[in-house]
């Protein structure tokens, strides 16, 4: 309990200083809930913001739908990292769980005991009040009281010596001397009465005093010491719980770093060179040995059947490289340089190398079936809505439906001979992939196998040739014969190409393939094409030696014309 001071002389003054340092103790305790309330408040709007970050961290590096990105998270190291994004938003979550617990059970509570606190406090210091003020009123009237007392017996003693000078006095009348006598007794009356109105508040101010001093002051002194005990254990229950709600969401916080190293563990770099091989495999063969070539002796020279020089066909004159010809384009980049040159891709991806091909032409089948299964939807609910015209014909006209029919059925037979024609080429192209011979044939689940005869016709009798184009059957041989000549001398006829610029070979290429150059590094040459996007670009030595070389091994300067020189590394 708090001490107080009992001295009868100052006791009021020092018990109005005991009240004034309480007052100040417990608003200093209030200021520090306060600020306590405040510090809390400030560390929830510290977590929703981080939490905040964290989610539009999270967002920011999320693929964007139907992207080249969203491809890429095919490869486990991708969906980790995926899952890492995932995780931390839910870490994200943990510190938003954190800003709302804080908030319910510390900011909340605390201001609501404050308002409670100020209120009791206020109580608690007015009834001390109180009782200061009745015991000040106490004190006044006694020290009336007692004045009082002090200034009748005073006036009695006068009154009494008066008396005695009258009655010793012989030249006094009798009337005076009675008259004197009489007052003095008045006054005598007077000061006995004082006497006993002092005795009697005297009494009432100690009994006033000792219950103020030994009940009431100490009763309240006890409720503000009770009072100041439940705000130094709340705040402490306050900064308890400021630990717990931390304590809590660690178990969920160590869920999500767990699930981040699961990810991360999950990594299989085995199972991602795979898919990344699966992705761009090209299903060429190899080219086979050059055959030695003796100019020691006149003869033919040759070439092996096994190069890439050789998917003509035996019945096309062999290309040959260097001398007096001009560079030719091996066969896929020959496709690829005359579809860009043309705009267009071909329908059957014939430029693409086989493996390549392939994966397109699944892709469009399964496109066609998708489109197909739709059209057979729709059909179905027209059928259903027309079989619900007939049964309630106020709901609407049947035959309002028979051209919607129509008009799906014919597009249902559209896609399914064009989805005919894509599994034709994908069966050709798979029972001639080295790979894949023994794999099964693709077969549609939702229409007939069997191609009509007038669809694709020319399609089935095609056989590929390695670089993914294709060539006709041995009934049509003549005519791709004129067909290739044809477009051999599309090459072959064209006037010399200009030379735009100049490069420099960064490093040693040699050109064993048809249509490319070797070049040394460090050799300066003249460059007449520029990369059109299948990384190639056409340069020249000389007059009679040109061709292709990988645009990443030269460092190609353009002439002003070009709009200044672009490098390639």
């Amino acid at each position: 309990m708090y001490s107080i001071a009992l001295n009868p002389c100052n006791s009021l003054m020092r018990q109005e200083d005991q009240f004034d340092n309480l007052e100040k103790h417990t608003q200093s305790g209030i200021d520090i809930l306060e600020k306590h309330i405040k510090f809390v408040k400030e560390r929830t709007e510290i977590e929703l913001n981080y939490a905040k970050q964290l989610r539009n961290l999270s967002k920011k590096y999320q693929p964007k739908k139907n992207s080249k990105e969203e491809e890429e998270y095919k490869y486990t190291s991708c969906k980790a990292f995926l899952s890492t994004l995932n995780e931390m938003n839910d870490y994200a979550g943990q510190h938003e769980v954190i800003s709302e617990n804080m908030t319910s059970q510390i900011t909340v509570e605390l201001a609501r005991y404050i308002q409670e606190l100020k209120q009791e406090r206020k109580s608690h210091f007015h009834d001390g009040r109180k009782a200061q003020q009745h015991i000040e009123t106490c004190w006044k009237q006694l020290e009336s009281s007692k004045r009082r007392f002090e200034r009748d017996c005073k006036e009695a003693d006068r009154a009494q010596q008066y008396f005695e000078k009258m009655d010793a006095d012989i030249n006094v009348t009798k009337a005076d001397v009675e008259k004197a006598r009489q007052q003095a007794q008045i006054r005598h009356q007077m000061a006995e009465d004082s006497k006993a109105d002092y005795s009697s508040i005297l009494q009432k101010f100690n009994h006033e005093q000792h219950e103020y001093y030994h009940t009431h002051i100490p009763n309240i002194f006890q409720k503000i010491q009770e009072m100041e005990e439940r705000r130094i254990v709340r705040i402490g229950e306050s900064m308890k719980t400021y630990a717990e709600v931390d304590r809590q969401v660690i178990p969920i916080i160590g869920k999500c770093l767990d699930g981040i190293v699961k990810a991360a563990e999950s990594i299989d770099q085995k199972n991602d060179s795979q898919l990344v091989i699966e992705a761009y495999k090209s299903g060429f063969e190899p080219p086979g040995d050059i055959e030695f070539e003796d100019y020691s002796q006149p003869m033919k020279r040759t070439v092996s059947d096994n190069s890439l020089s050789n998917s003509r066909g035996e019945g096309k004159s062999e290309l040959k490289f260097g001398g007096k010809s001009k560079g030719k384009l091996w066969p896929f980049i020959k496709k690829n340089k005359l579809s860009l040159k043309l705009g267009a891709t071909p329908e059957d991806f014939s430029n693409l190398p086989p493996e390549q091909r392939r994966k397109k032409l699944q892709q469009k089948v399964d496109e066609l079936n998708k489109e197909i299964q739709k059209e057979m939807d729709q059909r179905d609910a027209i059928t259903k809505m027309k079989d619900v015209y007939l049964k309630n014909p106020q709901m609407g006209d049947p035959a309002s439906l028979d051209h919607k029919l129509v008009e799906v059925g014919h597009n249902i037979e559209k896609l399914r001979l064009e989805a005919q024609k894509f599994e034709s080429w994908l069966s050709e192209v798979e029972g001639r992939l080295p790979a894949r011979g023994d794999q099964a044939r693709r077969q549609s689940g939702m229409y007939d196998a069997q191609n009509p005869p007038s669809v694709n016709s020319c399609a089935q009798d095609r056989e590929s040739s390695p670089d993914g184009s294709y060539t006709e059957e041995q009934s049509q041989e003549s005519e791709v014969k004129v067909l290739a000549t044809d477009f051999d001398d599309e090459f072959d006829d064209e006037e010399p190409l200009p030379a735009i610029g100049t490069c420099k070979a960064l490093y040693t290429f040699e050109g064993q393939n048809e249509g490319t150059i070797s070049v040394a590094e460090g050799e300066t040459l003249y460059v007449i094409e520029e990369d059109k996007g299948d990384g190639w670009t056409r340069i020249r030595r000389n007059e009679d030696e040109e061709g292709y070389v990988p645009t990443s091994y030269v460092e190609v300067y353009l002439d002003k014309n070009a709009k200044g020189a672009k490098t390639y590394i």
